[in-house]
């Protein structure tokens, strides 16, 4: 490690619960031919070793089994912290294990991140669900669901996920950690590098194998973003200016950061970073976006644009799009198919399906929601998640989980009664 140019305040290094639980197996599978704003000091990195690679090929656990099809399954977390697994396929539901005291979930399309606010932990769990995308094709793997092991921080954790890693940041301390996600396949919280920063509202931000962290500048809100190798060492250059950052995303093109001007978009050209400003339009009168949710893997996203209606970015294409509409949204997502869907939850409890291409609502469901309402709490937990051919949507107080068909007229395809109250929500097997 390089001598740095600040002084670093010596810390112990959080021991990490490790699990090690299964033995990997090889499959052998051909594969074809940034506005201003002052910096605090720089954070504090504790580098650790990461476990071995599972390669460049695919891997399949023991005790899992490679099939034919994607195995689309709804992950639920009740107030009690019990998990259930739905399978999509026949709606057969089975227990995944139970977290206590959880205040909010994430998902990478295989694990379940839950995060304790008051607890200060997040737990890791594999639902045994998960595809492995290999450039030209795709291979399915099921497998039996449970937990991999816990991150100690203070407070509730903000995670971002990436291809190769998964950023873990807790506000409360500005401990961040990032964990190696070949080590979460075999059943291990493997640490890459750990991070320690005067607490403020940031985030980690894997791409590939470098990091970004948000900077605090004055008033502790962030003022920009650094990039650090796989070693935790800051990459000489790599810096950008994103004032008061809020909302994250990693789509097919590159890693989205929300700006207070409009996006700062992160890719990588020949293994280094490069950083570029997608602004807002000029001239717009809505809020900006803080909040990006899409299909995985697509390069648009959508974001609420306060209550004007949808902020759509386009990460292939460098641009903003405004979709009004006549109602305030809680939640948008972009579908980002040939059709250029995007579904959004309405204020007052109605999905929405909304045209990319013209602005005009294209069809709606009746209000879904309409106990679940009066409950700030609960729907706080509340997810709307698209994927290529359908969205669903949690409904706590009402106890039913439901599908539905966007290209069909808003169709409610399926309603899932669920013996618990359904207070978080994932789709996992993508």
């Amino acid at each position: 490690m390089r001598t740095p140019d600040f002084p670093l305040v010596p810390r112990p290094v959080p021991v990490l619960l490790l699990v090690p639980l299964l033995a990997l197996t090889l499959v052998s599978c051909s594969s074809p031919g940034p506005a201003g704003g002052a910096v605090a000091d720089p954070p504090v990195v504790t580098p650790a070793s990461v476990p071995p690679s599972i390669g460049d090929g695919h891997g399949t656990l023991e005790g899992s089994t490679e099939v034919a099809e994607p195995q689309l399954h709804l992950m639920t977390l009740d107030p009690q912290g019990r998990i259930g697994l739905l399978d999509l396929a026949d709606g057969t539901t089975s227990d995944a294990g139970q977290v206590p005291d959880v205040s909010s979930t994430s998902t990478d399309g295989r694990y379940l991140f839950a995060s304790s606010a008051t607890g200060g932990a997040l737990t890791v769990v594999d639902s045994g669900m998960w595809t492995w995308d290999h450039e030209d094709h795709f291979h399915y793997y099921r497998g039996g669901s449970r937990t991999v092991g816990t991150v100690e921080g203070l407070g509730e954790a903000v995670v971002t996920s990436g291809t190769s890693a998964t950023g873990v940041y807790f506000p409360d301390s500005g401990e961040a950690t990032v964990l190696d996600n070949d080590a979460l396949a075999k059943g291990e919280l493997g640490v890459r590098a750990e991070f320690s920063v005067e607490p403020y509202p940031g985030m980690l931000v894997p791409l590939s194998d470098l990091t970004l962290l948000t900077r605090p500048g004055v008033g502790g809100a962030a003022a920009s973003v650094q990039a650090y190798d796989a070693d935790g060492e800051p990459v000489e250059g790599a810096t950008a200016d994103c004032i008061d950052a809020l909302g994250t995303i990693t789509t097919s093109v590159g890693a989205v950061i929300g700006c207070d001007d409009g996006a700062l978009l992160a890719t990588l050209d020949g293994g280094d970073v490069a950083y570029e400003r997608i602004p807002y339009p000029a001239g717009t009168d809505a809020a900006r976006a803080t909040e990006f949710r899409a299909r995985e893997g697509r390069p648009t996203v959508a974001a609420v644009a306060g209550d004007q209606g949808v902020w759509l970015l386009d990460t292939r294409e460098r641009s903003w799009q405004l979709v009004r509409t006549d109602v305030p949204l809680l939640q948008a997502s972009a579908v980002d198919d040939r059709e250029g869907h995007v579904v959004a939850l309405a204020e007052d409890g109605r999905v929405l399906v909304l045209s990319a291409d013209s602005g005009a609502t294209l069809a709606a469901t009746e209000p879904l929601l309409t106990e679940t309402l009066k409950n700030p709490a609960l729907l706080a937990g509340v997810e709307l998640i698209a994927d290529q051919h359908r969205v669903y949507l949690n409904a706590p107080a009402e106890q039913q989980l439901f599908e539905i068909d966007f290209a069909d007229g808003a169709r409610i395809a399926r309603t899932f009664d669920t013996d618990t109250v359904p207070a978080h929500l994932a789709e996992v097997g993508r």
